[in-house]
């Protein structure tokens, strides 16, 4: 058999011996023919990028705010509402107007911040002080943690009596009312945050040569800044919600004040502006937490959600 026979019959040209060559395959080849031979041909599949339009963040939050100042103001508007019952966000949005014209809401503003700045610094460092004291030593546990557990099982409101008594009714009381909210909360989570730092990086440490004082700075302190932060966060919270006690006693300015006279006077709408300035420095304080919390814990990967 000639060459070109060979070639036009299909068959392997022979080599120099007379036997025949069979000719050998690619890579490729081969692969497709493995896959011709075994089954069903496997195609590729390529995902076809195409840009799909993201809702911002900020304005998925909007939503139910927003559905609900609608449907508040259609209920106000049909009448079904009342007025005495509770002002329409037209008349609310008014009203705000008028408070900050003549400077009545900006006054009553700084008033109660001030008071939260000075009850939450006070508490603040009271509270930090027990739980280092407590966290750091048996002994400081031994005596600080079970009465601070005990006072912290009295509701904190109900001792306002003994506040008035003893502090007059003045400034003080509403002061040492936030400080005994808010010592409570960061105690607990500044403790807890000491008392959770894994054991192990305590051992590395002392392994590596770590005084004490190096070990409390480098090691248990960085270890319960995370709960020092979420203490932080509760602790502003709590400071609001003391406020707001706290100025109903005898206050002559403030956020309080405006809400006693607007009770007095049925004006659910210096209510409601009252209760949305609570709720709007709330947010801003927590905020700027959060923001705090970002830069101080950043070597601290977390889940930030899907």
């Amino acid at each position: 058999m000639t060459l070109d026979q060979a070639v036009r019959g299909g068959h392997a040209p022979p080599d120099s011996s007379g036997h025949a060559v069979r000719p050998s395959l690619g890579k490729e080849a081969a692969d497709d023919a493995a896959v011709v031979s075994d089954g069903p041909v496997l195609e590729r599949v390529v995902a076809v990028s195409g840009r799909r339009w993201a809702v911002p963040r900020w304005l998925r939050r909007a939503v139910g705010p927003v559905a609900l100042l609608v449907l508040w103001q259609v209920l106000s508007a049909s009448g079904a509402l009342a007025e005495e019952i509770l002002a329409s966000p037209g008349t609310i949005a008014a009203t705000t107007g008028d408070l900050v014209a003549d400077g009545t809401l900006p006054s009553a503003m700084l008033v109660s911040l001030q008071r939260v700045a000075v009850g939450l610094l006070l508490g603040g460092v009271v509270g930090v002080v027990l739980a280092l004291a407590s966290g750091l030593s048996r002994l400081g546990e031994d005596l600080v943690d079970a009465t601070v557990q005990m006072l912290r099982s009295i509701p904190w409101v109900g001792v306002i009596p003994l506040f008035i008594i003893w502090l007059g009714i003045g400034e003080a009381p509403k002061i040492a009312l936030i400080s005994l909210g808010v010592a409570f909360h960061l105690y607990l989570n500044v403790y807890a945050g000491i008392r959770g730092v894994d054991a192990q990086l305590v051992e590395a440490g002392t392994s590596l040569g770590l005084s004490r004082w190096g070990l409390i700075r480098h090691v248990v302190l960085p270890g319960a800044l995370p709960g020092a932060m979420t203490g932080l966060r509760y602790s502003l919270a709590t400071a609001w919600l003391a406020l707001v006690f706290g100025e109903q006693v005898n206050a002559d300015d403030g956020l309080g004040f405006l809400m006693n006279q607007a009770r007095e006077f049925f004006r659910t709408d210096v209510i409601v502006v009252c209760l949305v300035v609570y709720a709007i420095l709330g947010l801003i304080a927590d905020f700027l937490v959060r923001t705090l919390e970002r830069l101080l814990l950043q070597w601290r990967p977390t889940f930030t959600g899907q």
